[in-house]
């Protein structure tokens, strides 16, 4: 078997296991005691264009692997090995089918499944992929490539020994709960209220809206780090409330305008100038599907240049909303 072939036939399991409706629903509990373990035999390949034929030792040294495995979870209690017979071709011919191995193993009451490829890379390095599969709870329960060095008996004793202690393992872990889709979220550009003495009547100083880009800009990587949001293009919307900067002040329309763009939730946020030295950060996020807020914040009075507002809102949405206990 090719080593292209053994990850195609591993990849493909993974695949027909966790198609939909293959089988139940993931408990998301550890492997149940007392289930049975079918083991197919090893696929092997040797790349290392070592000069010296070494098929007959690698084959005595895969069946010793396979038999150790074997043996260890046959005598680990909770657990009983499962003798698994695919037809008309052996489980370990390449020619049975990923279909095949599961029917096969179901068939024989196993609940779960074990299937792997060992690839001998140099004289030094090799290389063994092994999957694990809950069929009963229709989850993949271990997918990992080990490589272990040497091509020695004892090489081989203990990367069996290692590689048995972490399907062991996994069999013993509950699974991890599914992570949520990112929220999509529509972040419109800072807006601006001044109520300085210095206050312009004709709008903020292209300084000031330099200012405010840049706290835009922080945000919304901000944001872009977070896994669990995912930004929403807000550049072309035409709504006239967006392009005068006034969703602070438009009653709630930022959430129709962001379930237009195809987002979930919007966030406005707006930076007060109180006077020259002083300032407030807050933000609002809103259900773009019901227009109910979700989530809001004032940083209170805050001192400092202009130049800190970007440092004000970065340290307000932290505190108030992605390092909240109740996001945690």
């Amino acid at each position: 078997m090719s080593r292209s072939r053994i990850a195609f036939r591993i990849l493909s399991l993974v695949g027909l296991v966790l198609s939909p409706g293959f089988a139940g629903a993931d408990s998301g509990a550890p492997v149940a005691p007392g289930m049975g373990i079918a083991i197919v035999d090893f696929a092997y390949v040797d790349t290392s264009n070592e000069p010296a034929d070494q098929a007959v030792a690698h084959q005595r040294r895969l069946q010793g692997f396979m038999a150790a495995l074997r043996r260890d979870f046959g005598t680990d209690g909770p657990f009983h090995l499962v003798p698994v017979s695919c037809r008309p071709v052996s489980c370990a011919d390449d020619r049975a089918s990923p279909a095949e191995l599961v029917r096969a193993a179901t068939d024989a009451g196993a609940g779960i499944l074990v299937v792997g490829g060992i690839h001998k890379q140099s004289t030094l390095i090799q290389w063994a992929k092994v999957e694990a599969i809950d069929i009963a709870a229709n989850r993949v329960i271990l997918d990992k490539l080990f490589t272990f060095r040497g091509d020695s008996d004892e090489a081989w004793d203990r990367a069996e020994a290692f590689v048995f202690r972490e399907i062991r393992t996994a069999m013993a872990t509950p699974a991890a709960a599914p992570t949520p889709a990112p929220i999509k979220l529509a972040l419109f550009d800072f807006e601006f209220e001044d109520f300085s003495a210095g206050a312009s009547s004709s709008g903020p100083a292209p300084s000031d809206l330099a200012q405010l880009t840049g706290v835009t800009s922080e945000v919304r990587n901000l944001f872009a780090e977070t896994a669990g949001y995912r930004l929403v293009d807000v550049a072309d919307t035409a709504a006239a409330a967006a392009k005068a900067h006034a969703l602070h002040d438009c009653n709630g329309c930022d959430a129709a305008i962001a379930q237009t763009l195809g987002a979930e939730q919007s966030f406005v946020g707006v930076v007060k100038r109180i006077s020259r030295t002083e300032y407030t950060v807050r933000f609002q996020i809103r259900d773009a599907r019901t227009g109910a807020v979700v989530s809001h914040a004032d940083s209170g009075l805050r001192m400092g240049a202009d130049s800190s507002w970007s440092r004000g809102a970065v340290q307000l949405i932290k505190d108030r909303l992605l390092d909240s206990p109740a996001r945690q």
